[in-house]
């Protein structure tokens, strides 16, 4: 049994992509499209975590899924394609000029038809579902100091049993520092809120969860 887990060197890193389930050739085409963006491209999922969440929705059978943050579509592509027969997923995203890049992605990838794009601050979004337990499948890659209000939002039009993800729950390593996360070091208040986040669902009776040390922090919550 290993208590720790086993540092991620980037050698390491390359044997873990070339032992997980690799891209097709959309998806190749939506991670190069999307560096000609500049730095604001590695707010993509890891590829790995693309593959994660495929399963996740599979498993969940998903037939309404929803996303907070779509960017240029990568994850939207992974979880529609782990989608069940008939089954639509609620894109929230606040910019045109990213989710064209994702139109673009999922009109080559077939799956245009599973997806509902819907461009608002997505807290409207999410407020503006029906208000009973239909949602099976969430996951949640957006702004982080609302990461709590969109739980919220979400976990009350979750059935029992389903998922919700939330992305970057490592802060590149920073929340464990709470007093540095709290104080907001910086001028960077993520660290801060994403450390009060991960306390407060933790703590939330409603799920059982479990973070993932997975790219930049995955936590997976499933509600009881």
């Amino acid at each position: 049994m290993t208590a720790i887990p086993v540092p991620i060197t980037p050698e390491l890193h390359a044997y873990l992509l070339a032992h997980t389930s690799p891209r097709d050739d959309v998806q190749n085409w939506l991670i190069e499209r999307t560096a000609e963006l500049g730095g604001v491209a590695r707010m993509q999922i890891a590829p790995e975590q693309g593959v994660l969440l495929t399963m996740l929705t599979r498993l969940t059978r998903a037939r309404v899924a929803v996303e907070v943050g779509t960017f240029t579509g990568y994850s939207s592509i992974c979880i529609a394609r782990g989608l069940a027969e008939g089954g639509k997923l609620i894109c929230c995203d606040i910019s045109e000029e990213w989710t064209g890049i994702a139109r673009e992605a999922w009109d080559r990838a077939g799956l245009t038809e599973r997806m509902d794009l819907r461009i608002a601050p997505a807290l409207e979004t999410l407020e503006a579902l029906p208000a009973e337990e239909h949602i099976d499948f969430a996951f949640v890659d957006a702004d982080k100091q609302p990461y709590w209000e969109y739980h919220s939002a979400l976990i009350t039009r979750l059935r029992p049993g389903g998922i919700i993800a939330f992305d970057n729950t490592f802060r590149s390593g920073e929340v464990v520092d709470s007093r540095r996360a709290a104080a907001g070091e910086d001028g960077d208040p993520d660290p801060g809120a994403l450390h009060v986040f991960n306390e407060r669902l933790v703590a939330d009776e409603r799920v059982e969860v479990v973070m993932l040390p997975i790219a930049d922090g995955l936590t997976v919550a499933q509600k009881r």
